[in-house]
């Protein structure tokens, strides 16, 4: 079951056919390479931390996943690499889909550049059944900035390609899909990014909040780190003092104050009485974070995304946001969604943000992030893999969402997580999911 802030930790009792605890996976994302022809500002990379070596699977590794795709619902064939480049990549769609459900789909992200009428084409006959083109922006010159090496035009051409491809094949049932990644430099593109892709055949969108790198990264972050929980309460304390006519933005400057005036002391009031509220809810607040929030931008992203959804509903979009502030009910759809992930090496790991060593700037700090191998396909069958004891006590324990909140915790970052080697949080639990934003609601996929 999963827990709030508000709950105490309870034991996880889930039914045996949760797609977490099945004897296979039910989704699969494959990484058909690292090798990328663009030079992304945002992507993992580009930072100056970047541990991933250079590589593609080879089609005898991906073989080796034979035994899990009679069961998959989703294949998705990328990483941090362009698809594209894999000269094996119609291969494996096509191995796949003669192994497949026939309601399972096959699909991944691309950034257009490789995509002409023939791979169009070969890609549908192959048997892939859907595609998500990233564009950030209509607007040519911040395509470009965001975009290093890429041109908006090309991403046209590629979405007249594969609605060619679609008619020429007679699969009307392709989806054509675009990834958005959102930026302060690029929000107010979102409605019109939209609208350009709709007219253009596509039939979904992802949108994700861009994931900073490096510290000079993290000013592009749209998002608010505070959760949604903590916000709340922190605003319903502010109008309380408002009305009693307390500004408690005053805070920090009168709390060490040794004599202090009665206005004074009301302003500490009224925050100690939202911190009891805060530890009675089991809501975390870093009161430093909470008076720096930029309430203006907040309103002014939810006003965008409102834009947004009203220009999906008007042309038959199927649009997935991304939440504004970090969603205090955690949930990790790559666990809850059975899924497995498969690095170009053979490494089998159990989500994005374990996926690769690197480091991130996303809770305002910098993480040194260690990939979570469970086993390798060179060594060992894909569902001996999935049905180990360390997979299957990982999935559990995740599933039982009774780790720490790193991101409103006022000490982070802690010994425990700033670490190269991780070994326990603060809640002694192996898995380092407390610093993980993904199930926050910020980052989305193809998926």
């Amino acid at each position: 079951m999963r827990t709030n802030q508000s709950a105490p930790p309870m034991e996880f009792s889930e039914p045996s056919n949760h797609p977490a605890l099945r004897k296979y996976p039910s989704k699969l994302f494959v990484e058909t390479t690292t090798r990328c022809n663009l030079g992304c500002f945002m992507c993992v990379k580009q930072s100056g931390e970047c541990c991933i070596d250079e590589g593609d699977i080879p089609f005898e590794l991906f073989e080796r996943l034979s035994p899990a795709l009679p069961h998959l619902e989703a294949l998705i064939l990328n990483g941090v690499g362009e698809p594209l480049l894999n000269a094996h990549l119609e291969d494996f769609i096509r191995y796949a889909r003669e192994r497949m459900p026939e309601k399972g789909s096959i699909g991944f992200q691309s950034n257009a550049l490789l995509l002409n009428e023939r791979r169009a084409r070969s890609l549908l006959e192959a048997g892939l059944d859907r595609i998500c083109l990233s564009i950030d922006a209509v607007s040519p010159d911040i395509f470009r900035e965001v975009r290093e090496g890429g041109e908006i035009s090309a991403v046209e051409r590629a979405l007249d390609a594969l609605d060619q491809a679609r008619r020429d094949t007679g699969r009307s049932g392709f989806q054509i899909g675009v990834e958005f990644v959102l930026m302060r430099r690029n929000l107010h593109e979102l409605p019109a990014a939209l609208r350009w892709a709709a007219s253009r055949g596509a039939s979904f969108a992802l949108v994700t909040h861009v994931l900073p790198y490096e510290e000079g990264h993290a000013q592009e972050a749209a998002y608010l780190d505070c959760t949604d929980h903590s916000i709340e309460l922190f605003q319903k304390w502010r109008r309380k003092a408002e009305a009693a006519g307390v500004d408690i933005s005053r805070y920090f400057q009168v709390l060490w104050k040794y004599s202090k005036t009665p206005q004074e002391q009301d302003v500490l009031r009224f925050v100690e009485q939202m911190k009891a509220e805060a530890a009675l809810r089991g809501i975390g607040l870093d009161l430093k974070k909470l008076f720096r929030l930029d309430f203006g931008w907040l309103d002014e992203m939810k006003e965008v995304f409102a834009e947004a959804k009203g220009v999906a509903a008007q042309h038959g979009i199927d649009l997935r946001l991304p939440e504004v502030t970090l969603r205090g009910e955690r949930q990790c759809e790559f666990v809850e969604e059975g899924g497995a992930f498969v690095s170009w090496e053979g490494g089998v790991h159990p989500c994005y943000f374990l996926w690769h060593r690197y480091n991130c700037f996303a809770s305002g700090w910098t993480q040194m992030v260690q990939p979570k191998v469970f086993g390798n396909l060179a060594e060992q069958g894909i569902l001996e893999i999935w049905n180990s004891e360390p997979f299957q006590k990982f999935r559990r324990s995740v599933l039982r969402y009774d780790y720490p909140y790193c991101i409103s915790c006022s000490l982070a970052p802690c010994d425990y997580v700033q670490t190269e080697a991780f070994e326990q949080d603060c809640h002694i639990n192996e898995e380092p999911c407390g610093s993980c934003l993904w199930c926050m609601g910020l980052f989305q996929c193809l998926r």
